[in-house]
């Protein structure tokens, strides 16, 4: 297990938004801070991670890039969970495999909030953009045929 624990120092990079790593990380001591767009005009803190928590079950789980970037806020020590010892970090940290299933259920929610509240914003556009068009198409009659 000690060759699975790993040390970072305060704003150390452990994981950038969009690579690659199939390793999931567990906080054993100190916090770490999530964003997106990290570095950027569009940087966006989406939390700080505390003991236990977890984060990297994207590309552990799914193989998938990050999808956010996760900086050491203070002195960190991190378990690294890898393919081969998922089954072991199942057994023995359930609590934390539930917390993460809980969190991607919570995620989809959000998620499914945030589609429906674009599709019914697209469709009111729609409507009015028919209205345009329409008023449009008639004033261009006129014009052309002079009614």
């Amino acid at each position: 297990m000690a060759s699975n624990i790993i040390k970072y120092s305060p704003d150390d990079v452990i994981m950038r938004e969009g690579e690659s790593s199939t390793d999931m990380f567990k906080i054993l001591s100190g916090n770490a801070e999530v964003y997106l767009s990290y570095g950027t005009e569009n940087e966006t803190l989406l939390g700080i991670l505390q003991k236990d928590s977890c984060f990297g079950e994207f590309g552990l789980l799914l193989h998938e890039k990050s999808p956010y970037t996760v900086i050491a806020y203070s002195d960190l020590l991190l378990y690294r969970v890898t393919e081969d010892k998922i089954d072991e970090f199942i057994r023995e940290n359930y609590v934390n495999v539930l917390h993460m299933m809980r969190s991607m259920a919570k995620t989809m929610l959000m998620q499914q909030s945030h589609i429906s509240q674009l599709s019914r914003e697209l469709d009111e556009k729609n409507r009015i953009n028919k209205r345009i068009v329409g008023k449009n198409k008639e004033m261009l009659k006129r014009y052309i045929y002079g009614n």
